[in-house]
């Protein structure tokens, strides 16, 4: 590792975890957010994930083509509209899903945490009972060995005994939980609203600001009044 010179800046990112579950919209919305709060990202796609992306919005996720292929998908809107948004991704650095020897998967490797968004249920499992089976996995096993904050966004429904159990071990070890359930006292008015809703709160949890949603301010009827 080389060493930071006087005057530079450690890159220290966040580290995103993609897995298998429907929702790779609430992924490109934290992305989009992270990138646009001037953090650095770390991003890990699991096998899964990429069959999910590529039924949920026709992009096929491609190594050899990552940056090509993540532009696409951020660009793209929650009800599949291309062009939609314009995302700065040279803040990211991309690693395989099978590389064990990637930064993340060391606690040495500096990060100010891990977001899992969307969590399947498989993921949960495995994270909960530290198999490490791809580096999505390790690298969140690192997160809490390290003390660092992990989100993890579940989602599935219904939930099983066994699912609910996995999820109090992550509490138990330091997660925060961040089902992907939408709000809609914010005044959602769109699909994109509601995606952005659970992606605030997923941020809210690791402590970033962003202004993906509005928030409540103790009046009701606010979320039927058109924005300030």
């Amino acid at each position: 590792m080389n060493p930071v010179k006087p005057g530079e800046t450690r890159r220290t990112p966040w580290i995103v975890g993609v897995s298998g579950a429907s929702g790779t919209p609430y992924a490109a919305s934290v992305l989009r957010a992270l990138l646009g709060a001037g953090e650095s990202v770390d991003l890990v796609v699991s096998r899964a994930s990429r069959l999910t992306l590529l039924d949920e919005t026709g992009i096929s996720f491609r190594d050899a083509h990552w940056q090509e292929d993540l532009r696409e998908w951020l660009a793209r809107g929650a009800d599949g509209k291309p062009g939609t948004f314009d995302a700065d991704i040279s803040a990211v650095r991309y690693w395989h899903a099978g590389d064990l020897a990637a930064g993340p998967s060391s606690g040495s490797y500096p990060s100010k945490g891990m977001l899992i968004v969307p969590a399947s249920t498989a993921c949960v499992a495995g994270v909960a009972l530290g198999l490490s089976k791809d580096l999505l996995q390790r690298a969140a096993s690192v997160t809490l060995k390290e003390r660092r904050t992990l989100v993890v966004a579940v989602r599935e429904t219904p939930l099983n005994g066994q699912t609910l159990r996995h999820l109090v071990a992550l509490d138990d070890a330091g997660a925060s939980v961040v089902p992907a359930s939408p709000g809609f006292y914010s005044g959602a008015t769109h699909i994109q609203d509601l995606v952005d809703f659970v992606a605030g709160r997923v941020l809210d949890a690791a402590g970033v600001e962003h202004g993906l949603y509005r928030r409540w301010k103790g009046a009701i009827g606010g979320g039927s009044r058109p924005p300030a």
